[in-house]
């Protein structure tokens, strides 16, 4: 097969360029996504232990802090993904053999729906947050208005 011409192997390698930035602002949002679900749970537990004065059992392996790291390490590994698939299809570009793949895509799609539905859980299981007695404040004593 012949090589393009280079108007048109230019507009293929910006393609591929366009292609590697969508999957880049994916790995930010996966990498900020796992950071905020990360820290949020951690303030909620915070939030229920200064209401109730107790603290809150936490799940050891199901829990928003676990999730949150797998959400991390999943964009980075989208990055490092992204960056690999980028550099195979610059070379294939270049030597006029390019074969779409879909198993990249695929793979990507079943993870991501993986995690949201491990994410839902987390939504519903609440913590039962229980109700303390409500006490009249004391007056002091030794204070009168007459």
């Amino acid at each position: 097969m012949s090589k393009l011409p280079n108007l048109e192997r230019i507009r293929e390698h910006q393609a591929n360029e366009r292609t590697f930035l969508a999957w880049l602002r994916t790995s930010i949002a996966l990498i900020g996504f796992g950071f905020a679900i990360s820290r949020f749970g951690i303030f909620l537990r915070q939030i229920n232990a200064a209401f109730t004065q107790q603290e809150t059992t936490v799940n050891p392996l199901f829990n928003s802090e676990n999730l949150g790291i797998f959400l991390v390490v999943f964009g980075i590994l989208t990055i490092a993904l992204a960056a690999w698939r980028y550099n195979q299809i610059f070379w294939q570009i270049e030597q006029g053999n390019y074969i779409p793949k879909r198993l990249p895509v695929l793979i990507m799609t079943g993870v991501v729906m993986i995690f949201g539905l491990l994410s839902i859980p987390l939504l519903l299981i609440r913590n039962q947050i229980p109700q303390r007695p409500y006490t009249t404040p004391k007056q002091n004593q030794s204070f009168h208005i007459r």
